[in-house]
């Protein structure tokens, strides 16, 4: 019995009578140990429950690294999966998102550690999530060695809840990318599987514009108009780790916020520019959708969305053919889209032909 200020008795409050339960957070984590464990790798020590993660970097097989880090969420494509309840790749997403990035500077990535928020812990529900974390993992071949679970009322409106997730990955030193960009270097797309995880606030407008509700029959797609646009962001680490062991690549740029006008001069040296074209591949009928809905100009609609082409590779002449052969038969859709040229008038993507 605590005394109050009066001196009367009273029953002490407890944490959980503040808003925070504990014991769901422990069963929390005793629910997704298993699909942790089931993305262990070369490398990984002990297991969810410590203060920190551990990773062996000797025992991943690495003589000399450097290693590489990457943080990212996925932004307000959170709303439509908290709005719709389908929450069950959103955290192959948050994975995508870091993972690709490293891939990017020819980093492996190796571990991931997650971050989800809450006002109010359904058990369920955050199994869900950190259980599409898990699968994000095992499809690019890194351990989910750690997290955190925050329960934080009076932060989070009713249902709500947030992602953010961090991976760390590791070269050989003098491995990185890009490297070695050169006038003449084929550019080589892959294909995404939809919006990714940008350009969602744009999205979510274009779909107040439309008059149409998440639960609605997608106009451009089978299924809801919801589950359409939370198809999650592809993994292209394995491929692109393929490829780049395959020798040949000398960049690689995530197709992200910026779009396609944006993002492959990242791995342009000073003088160089992308030569594009446009009629190499085709817009995916989402685009389109979102273009005449929201009657985009077609430059507006290249530096905004990924327009169906979420990596791009630039890789020596010599070696495109190969290359293309190889990511293809790992089940990658691959288009020439271009080159790289000589640039002219301060333009770091030159396009040709028409997209829409």
């Amino acid at each position: 019995m605590v005394k109050g200020p009066n001196g009367a008795g009273h029953n002490g409050l407890t944490y959980a009578e503040a808003g925070v339960d504990i014991d769901a957070g422990n069963r929390l984590v005793d629910r997704i140990k298993p699909a942790a464990k089931a993305t262990s790798r070369p490398g990984t020590m002990g297991g969810l429950g410590g203060f920190g993660a551990l990773f062996d970097l000797r025992a991943a097989g690495y003589q000399d690294p450097v290693l590489v880090a990457a943080t990212d969420g996925v932004g307000t494509k959170l709303r439509i999966a908290i709005d719709t309840g389908i929450v069950d790749t959103i955290g192959i997403d948050l994975v995508a998102m870091c993972v690709n990035d490293l891939v990017c500077q020819g980093a492996e990535p190796l571990f991931f550690l997650d971050y989800f928020a809450t006002g109010k812990l359904d058990v369920e529900e955050a199994t869900r999530i950190i259980e599409g974390i898990a699968q994000g993992c095992a499809l690019s071949g890194c351990a989910l060695i750690g997290g955190e679970t925050a329960e934080m009322p009076g932060m989070y409106h009713k249902g709500d809840f947030d992602l953010a997730g961090f991976a760390v990955g590791a070269m050989e030193r003098g491995q990185d990318l890009p490297r070695g960009v050169a006038k003449g270097d084929v550019l080589l797309g892959l294909a995404s599987n939809g919006v990714h995880s940008n350009g969602y606030s744009f999205v979510r407008k274009v779909v107040e514009l439309s008059g149409l509700g998440w639960a609605d029959a997608s106009p451009f797609s089978d299924g809801s108009l919801g589950a359409a646009l939370l198809a999650p962001t592809r993994l292209y680490v394995k491929q692109a780790l393929a490829a780049i062991r395959a020798g040949g690549v000398h960049g690689l740029a995530h197709i992200t916020g910026g779009g396609i006008t944006e993002n492959p001069p990242r791995l342009l040296p000073e003088g160089l520019a992308c030569e594009i074209d446009l009629s190499s591949w085709t817009l995916p009928p989402v685009f389109r959708w979102l273009a005449a809905t929201a009657n985009m100009a077609e430059g507006e609609l290249l530096k905004t969305f990924n327009c169906g082409i979420g990596l791009v590779l630039a890789v020596e002449a010599e070696r495109a053919e190969a290359l293309s052969a190889l990511l293809s038969g790992m089940g990658e859709t691959v288009c020439t889209l271009g080159r790289i040229v000589a640039a002219e008038g301060g333009d770091a993507v030159v396009y040709k032909g028409r997209l829409l």
